[in-house]
């Protein structure tokens, strides 16, 4: 007897529900990302230093790793399912971007500080934490709904895209921020994200009325002992080995990527001599080459697999691009650009091989607590990251003044960008080893049929 066919086998509802969710992403990396081209304007017109920004763009992790939110949220995921917990994120994300941005615009005095920091820094970076907590949540929340909806379907295709179109919100966020700033105000650009937040909200809540009719329609009771998810899970999952070194690679790639685009912009102005208008928008060419690429290589892998080895590519690009970066006597605009679109590419291919490598290493009832560990180690390494390069900055690679804005040598932080590198094509190569020694199946293709 033929299966009745549910929401999911149309091609159209479930490109639609991606969509759908992908929208709410798209505004959560645009907020993300929309203050990384502002630094050298908050330097000049909010008095903040390189380690203000650099406490202030570590805040985003903070609260998922010393409160370990992120934890919860993935227990909160597998225990109470995906509707519930994605409210949640997206409600977070807005309240925290409205407190962001009431801690740039309230008339606070410069002069007072709160654990060190000016009060207007620590309002906007408490903001940003959580934030923070709900783009993370909100971010393995999705990742699991891709899951649950493209199952034994185009899987890597579905992450690819969902990927692609976050690029869309980093990639216009680092092209009008700076315009909007000049053109109004520097709050502006935030303002404008948490716009856009709101309408991810209510998209979400579009999202969770097909989700429930999909549950309706599915039969789960063939799977009710499979499904139910234990506390003795996360320690199944901690003592998985591919656990560990997917979690390692996730933290240092990403540690190269995220943190870097922060003071991606400054670099292009001070060691490149790109006009600040422009500085944006190539900082964020990687976002655009993930646009791009990361779908065709979802593609690939659903068809012809690879995904350890093309997770060591990526890796080995970054170690080119960072060194190159790193080298003093190479200024020419040029390079910089080209430097930019190959680590657009390594941005695609490592995140398009990782997360759907995740589906093949853990069972679905362990899926969104295994991205939240995974989260959670990857949150570790962005709040570190930011917070020791905007400190080297200021004690080490100060070299003038402009415009009541410090000028940077930025050898030292790319030379620490490509040591970050280097140690994740080592774990990338380790979990190419143990994909063959525990049968993972990275290199399989995602799809039987292509």
């Amino acid at each position: 007897m033929e299966k009745e066919r549910t929401l999911r086998d149309s091609v159209l509802v479930r490109w639609s529900a991606l969509g759908i969710v992908a929208f709410t992403m798209m505004a959560a990396y645009f907020v993300n990302d929309i203050m990384a081209p502002l630094k050298t304007m908050l330097e000049a017109n909010l008095d903040w230093t390189s380690r203000d920004f650099g406490f202030f763009t570590g805040a985003y992790s903070f609260l998922n790793v010393f409160l370990l939110m992120l934890i919860w949220g993935g227990l909160m995921l597998d225990r109470f399912g995906i509707r519930l917990t994605g409210k949640i994120a997206a409600i977070l994300m807005v309240f925290g971007t409205a407190l962001q941005y009431y801690g740039m615009t309230a008339n606070i005095s410069t002069e007072a500080t709160f654990f060190g920091y000016k009060q207007g820094v620590f309002m906007a970076a408490a903001g940003y934490s959580i934030f923070g907590v709900g783009a993370e949540v909100a971010g393995i929340t999705v990742t699991k709904i891709i899951a649950k909806w493209f199952k034994g379907k185009e899987l890597g295709t579905a992450m690819g895209i969902q990927v692609a179109l976050a690029r869309i919100g980093s990639q216009v966020a680092y092209s009008v921020s700076i315009p909007l700033a000049k053109s109004f105000s520097i709050s502006t650009p935030v303002l404008l994200g948490l716009v856009l937040l709101v309408v991810g909200l209510v998209t979400f809540f579009i999202y969770a009325v097909m989700d429930r009719k999909l549950d309706k329609q599915e039969d789960y009771a063939e799977e009710e002992d499979e499904s139910k998810f234990g506390f003795k899970d996360v320690k199944n999952i901690l003592i998985n080995p591919g656990f560990w070194l997917i979690a390692l690679l996730c933290v240092l790639f990403y540690s190269c990527v995220f943190p870097f685009q922060k003071f991606a912009s400054e670099l292009m102005i001070n060691k490149y001599g790109i006009s600040d208008n422009l500085a944006g928008t190539i900082a964020g060419l990687p976002a655009l080459g993930a646009l791009i690429l990361t779908p065709v290589f979802g593609i690939y892998l659903d068809c012809k697999g690879k995904g350890a080895s093309i997770m060591m590519l990526g890796a080995a690009m970054l170690i080119g691009v960072h060194c190159i970066y790193a080298l003093p006597f190479i200024t020419n605009y040029l390079v910089a650009i080209i430097l930019m679109i190959i680590l657009g590419i390594a941005f695609s291919l490592v995140p398009s091989a990782m997360w759907p490598s995740v589906t093949k290493i853990f069972p679905a009832r362990q899926l969104g607590t295994a991205y939240a560990l995974i989260f959670f180690i990857q949150n570790i390494g962005l709040w570190g990251v930011p917070n020791l390069i905007g400190w080297v900055l200021d004690n080490y690679c100060v070299v003038g003044n402009e415009n009541n804005a410090n000028l940077y040598d930025y050898t030292i932080p790319m030379f620490v960008f490509t040591g970050f590198a280097t140690l994740s094509f080592i774990v990338a190569y380790l979990l190419k080893v143990a994909d063959k020694k525990y049968g993972y199946g990275l290199e399989k293709p995602n799809m039987k049929d292509c």
